[in-house]
């Protein structure tokens, strides 16, 4: 039987294998497969599948309310009147506050960033008979295994 557990790369995971050694299973029946993690590149715009949870028109849409305010205030003493100028206001206020936060993330946000969450970083594999396997998954859930799968 075989026994597929995945693990963060800790100090659980060697004490997990130590366990194991212990209790008779033997090092050649024991590998354990290190795993690259994919880095996610930023990208500026969501889709309908995928959001990185940072918004890009936060800003843009505050700057728009207050200078919309602004510009219907003023716009009381101008020609075309308050709701034209609150427009242009809105319009002008969303566009400064998106090159802000486009700036911010662009220059400020360049770097790779890792996937968000705990994820599984070694592969541990063990041969051992059917009547070792309870107890074999009871040692790498102990030792916080992130999931584990029985293949007779």
């Amino acid at each position: 039987m075989q026994l597929f557990s995945t693990f963060e790369n800790h100090i659980y995971l060697e004490m997990a294998i130590s366990t194991l050694e212990k209790k008779g299973i033997l090092k050649e029946n024991i590998f354990a497969v290190p795993l690259d993690n994919r880095l996610e590149e930023s990208k500026l715009f969501d889709t309908i599948h995928r959001s990185d949870g940072t918004s890009i028109i936060d800003i843009g849409m505050a700057l728009a309310t207050a200078f919309s305010v602004i510009g219907a205030s003023i716009g009381f003493k101008l020609e075309w009147g308050p709701i034209y100028w609150g427009l242009i206001g809105a319009f002008i206020g969303f566009l400064i506050g998106f090159v802000i936060r486009l700036f911010i993330e662009k220059v400020f946000k360049k770097r790779e960033r890792v996937l968000k969450g705990k994820h599984s970083e070694v592969i541990l594999i063990i041969d051992c008979d059917e009547t070792q396997a309870e107890f074999v998954e009871n040692v790498l859930f102990r030792h916080f295994a992130l999931g584990v799968a029985k293949i007779k």
